[in-house]
C-alpha cells in the first residue's frame, strides 16, 4: 500500500480551523477543515467524510494545498468559451445592425435575428444560433423594438375624424 501524501506543516489545525472560519466559500472551508482534521491525526477516510469527499479526493486537494496554500482550495471557476468573433467584428457587428439592411442586397427591410445569423456567417465564418445572435446583439447595447404595425392604406384624416372628443369645461 502505498504511503499517504504529506501535508505541509507551515500550517497548523487550529490556523486552518479559523481560516476555514473567516473564508466566504463554503467549499474551501469544508476543504480545510478536512485538512485540519488530517493534522489532528484523523485517519484520512474519516477527515475525508468530514468534508464530504472521499479519501482520494481528500489526497488531490492535499496536493494543491500543498502547492499553493489555502488559496488553492478555492473552486476554480472556468472562464467559459473565448469568443469567436474578436472585438473588432463584433464592432463591424455593431455597425451592420446600426445602418440598418440593404433592400436591394439583403432583400430584407429591417434586421431579424434570422438575417444578422446569415450576415454574420457569410462575413465572418462563424455560425451562431439565432439565441446566441439575439445575446450579442443585448451586449452591444441593442434591444429588441418593434414597431406598431401600420396598415399602407391608413388615412391620417379617417383617423383624426375617427377620435372622439369630449366637450371642454
Amino acid at each position: 500500500m502505498a504511503a499517504a501524501v504529506k501535508l505541509r506543516r507551515d500550517y497548523s489545525a487550529s490556523d486552518l480551523r479559523r481560516l476555514a472560519a473567516a473564508s466566504k466559500h463554503a467549499n474551501q472551508s469544508r476543504r480545510l477543515l478536512s485538512l485540519a482534521a488530517v493534522l489532528d491525526g484523523m485517519d484520512r477516510e474519516q477527515a475525508a467524510l468530514i468534508g464530504g469527499m472521499d479519501r482520494q479526493t481528500l489526497r488531490d486537494w492535499v496536493h494543491r494545498f500543498n502547492e499553493l496554500g489555502p488559496d488553492g482550495l478555492r473552486d476554480i471557476r472556468s472562464k467559459g468559451h473565448p469568443p469567436r468573433l474578436s472585438k473588432a467584428q463584433l464592432a463591424e457587428l455593431s455597425a451592420i445592425v446600426e445602418t440598418g439592411p440593404d433592400r436591394a442586397l439583403h432583400g430584407v427591410v429591417r434586421w431579424r435575428r434570422v438575417d444578422l445569423k446569415q450576415v454574420v456567417l457569410e462575413r465572418f465564418g462563424v455560425d451562431y444560433h439565432e439565441r446566441t445572435i439575439g445575446k450579442i446583439l443585448k451586449a452591444l447595447g441593442f434591444s429588441h423594438v418593434s414597431a406598431r404595425p401600420r396598415h399602407p392604406g391608413q388615412d391620417p384624416k379617417v383617423i383624426e375624424e375617427f377620435k372622439k372628443t369630449s366637450p371642454g369645461p
